[in-house]
C-alpha cells in the first residue's frame, strides 16, 4: 500500500488532499500540531473503510519533527508521498517596510524551513519508496515573475524562499520528484469565504503530483498540472 503524509492536514488544502489521497487507496497519515483536531480529521478521513492515522508534528519545532519520523516508522516502513502543506500567515503581515524581525523569523520558520526540516527528517523514509515524491504548496504570491503585489509581504516572501528550496531539493535528490503548487486562491480560513477557488479545485494539482502524474516531472512549478514560471 502505497503511504503519504500531509502537514497542516487537519483543514482547508490540506484535510481535502488527505480526503482524496485515502480514496485512491493510500495510507495517510493526517499530519497536524492540535492533537483533538488532527485526531478528529482522521477519524473523518479514514470513515469506514480508509487508511488515515493521525500524526502529530509541529513543522516549526525540530524536536517535534524527529518524534514525529520516529513515530511514522513504527506505523509503515516507507513513505511514498510528503506533501508539505502546513502554512500561516501571521497577523500584521501588512507592509514590507513595517513587519518586524519577529514575524518574519515565525513565517519563515513555518513555511519555508518546516518544508526543509519535514523533508530532512523523512527523508530516508522517503528514499524506501520506489518512486518518492514530495509536493511543497506554495502561493502565486511567491513569484519572481510578476508576484509581489504587496499582499502579506513576510507570507509572500517565506514562499519565494521555499521555491529555492524546492529547486535545490530537486538537484540534491534525483531520484524523487519534487516539485512546488500553487494551488490558487482558495476558500480556507486562509483564503477567505470570497477565494475564486473551491478547497478541491486547491487540492488538484497537489493530488495529481502525489498520484498519478510522471515521476521524471521534477523541480518544478506548477498551477492547474501546468508549469508556471518561478
Amino acid at each position: 500500500m502505497k503511504t503519504a503524509l500531509v502537514t497542516g492536514a487537519n483543514k482547508g488544502i490540506g484535510y481535502e488532499v488527505a480526503r482524496q489521497l485515502t480514496g485512491k487507496g493510500f495510507k495517510v497519515f493526517v499530519g497536524a500540531r492540535n492533537r483533538d483536531a488532527g485526531r478528529k480529521a482522521a477519524t473523518e478521513i479514514a470513515g469506514k473503510d480508509g487508511k488515515a492515522i493521525f500524526l502529530e508534528i509541529d513543522v516549526a519545532n525540530n524536536a517535534s519533527v524527529t518524534a514525529a519520523a520516529r513515530e511514522f516508522a513504527k506505523a509503515a516502513d516507507h513513505l511514498d508521498v510528503l506533501v508539505n502543506n502546513a502554512g500561516i500567515i501571521v497577523d500584521g503581515d501588512n507592509a514590507i517596510l513595517e513587519i518586524s524581525d519577529e514575524l518574519l523569523r515565525k513565517t519563515l520558520e513555518t513555511n519555508t524551513l518546516g518544508a526543509l526540516r519535514v523533508t530532512h527528517a523523512f527523508a530516508p523514509l522517503l528514499r524506501k519508496s520506489k518512486a518518492p515524491r514530495v509536493i511543497n504548496v506554495s502561493s502565486g504570491g511567491g513569484q519572481l515573475t510578476g508576484g509581489a503585489d504587496g499582499w502579506s509581504p513576510a507570507y509572500c516572501i517565506s514562499k519565494t524562499a521555499l521555491n529555492g528550496v524546492t529547486s535545490q531539493l530537486a538537484t540534491a535528490l534525483p531520484k524523487f520528484a519534487v516539485n512546488s503548487v500553487c494551488p490558487g486562491w482558495v476558500r480556507t480560513d486562509m483564503g477567505g469565504q470570497g477565494a475564486a477557488r473551491s478547497v478541491e479545485e486547491g487540492a488538484d494539482t497537489i493530488v495529481w503530483l502525489a498520484a498519478d502524474a510522471p515521476q521524471k516531472l521534477t523541480g518544478k512549478f506548477l498551477r492547474d498540472r501546468k508549469e508556471i514560471p518561478w
